[in-house]
């Protein structure tokens, strides 16, 4: 390797929550080497071929059994950093997890602003560039114009749902559920998908 700043390994499963927290992370640290594994049973084989400077686990990730696999990582790596992405009952109600010196707990439904400031330790020398400001944080307000079904339908976009699974989660027709996102798209001031995936995690549209 050709530099010293250590790479930061994400284990999720490849959604548009995914892209839109790839997309953080190279805005907030943009010297930082990436990689990604969408492969549970590659996690502590990765880590034991190379020092990462952290591991992104996200408990979504199909088939990860987290004791086992932090027992495991423990064991090939015990400085190994690790912050686990998970759902805010998980957050509230977990017991402790195993080594917490090296360990993060942070809700997925973070806003970017706790989501950095929780890596900021670990990731930087320097903090990390000051986050632009929202005139809207989470779902109470509505600085974007955003209306109360266009954000249920942007939580859904990110966590990767397709049209006819939103339009059915939602009781609604599928074209809604198109012009839905073709507004969100124009409010967000994004052209794609990733990008208004991008924008909502880094935002905090998202809860």
């Amino acid at each position: 390797m050709t530099t010293s700043t250590p790479t930061v390994l994400v284990a999720a499963a490849p959604t548009l929550y995914r892209e839109g927290l790839v997309a953080l992370l190279h805005e907030q640290w943009p010297h930082q080497r990436l990689s990604l594994t969408a492969d549970v049973t590659q996690v502590a084989y990765l880590v034991c071929s190379q020092p990462y400077g952290l591991l992104i686990l996200d408990d979504l990730l199909p088939g990860l059994q987290l004791v086992p696999l932090l027992t495991q990582l423990h064991r090939a790596s015990p400085r190994q950093r690790v912050l686990l992405l998970t759902s805010p009952e998980t957050c509230t109600s977990a017991a402790p997890l195993p080594w917490s010196d090296t360990r993060l707990l942070v809700s997925r439904q973070a806003l970017a602003e706790a989501l950095v400031s929780a890596l900021e330790s670990w990731l930087s020398d320097q903090p990390a560039p000051a986050l632009a400001k929202s005139s809207w944080r989470g779902t109470g307000g509505l600085g974007n114009g955003f209306s109360p079904r266009e954000l249920q339908v942007l939580s859904l976009v990110v966590a990767d749902y397709c049209n006819a699974e939103i339009a059915d989660k939602l009781c609604l027709s599928v074209r809604t559920v198109e012009s839905h996102r073709r507004m969100l798209l124009q409010k967000a001031g994004t052209k794609t998908l990733v990008g208004l995936a991008a924008r909502a995690v880094r935002e905090g549209w998202v809860a």
